[in-house]
């Protein structure tokens, strides 16, 4: 799910890709500002083919977007909370309520439906305990839940947006 969508999407399968896209994913991962043909010059391919190529990841929506990678403590956004929820409703209405209102909270950065104890799992970003207070209180007020517990991370170990293409 993109991190600035609020609806809840099936799943597509995985597309096939060969070596080069592997490679290019791989790269554009770790550095989405290196030119085509650097990026080229690294996988084997002049400029025009590897162009084509990340065109056709991006149509293909294999490549969502390309963004910037912000330090959150270093815009002020210290704390890292990990809310797990529970809900007594599992109706498509309280569903939709639910993931409206959770997705346009900008402190959401992820937001999972889980299978197990717990239904939903959120992980939050707050400048403080306040701001979690804050937010917590908008949470509860916003559709019925029947548990609501919160879990303070207390170092960061790793960290990363770069995913392990097989």
């Amino acid at each position: 799910m993109s991190s600035e969508t609020s609806e809840i999407r099936p799943k597509t399968p995985a597309r096939t890709l060969d070596s080069v896209d592997r490679k290019i994913l791989i790269l554009l991962q770790q550095d989405a500002s290196l030119s085509v043909a650097e990026i080229g010059n690294r996988v084997g391919l002049s400029s025009t083919p590897c162009w084509k190529r990340i065109q056709r990841l991006e149509a293909e929506g294999v490549i969502q977007r390309r963004v910037a990678l912000v330090d959150q403590d270093k815009v002020g956004l210290g704390i890292t909370i990990f809310v797990s929820i529970e809900t007594g409703d599992h109706s498509q209405d309280w569903l939709d309520k639910f993931a409206a209102t959770v997705g346009a909270m900008p402190e959401v950065m992820e937001f999972y439906r889980m299978a197990g104890d717990v239904d939903y799992m959120l992980r939050v970003v707050v400048t403080d305990i306040q701001g979690y207070d804050v937010f917590y209180k908008k949470l509860i007020a916003s559709v019925p839940l029947k548990n609501v517990t919160s879990r303070f991370a207390m170092e960061k170990v790793k960290w990363t947006t770069v995913l392990p293409i097989p």
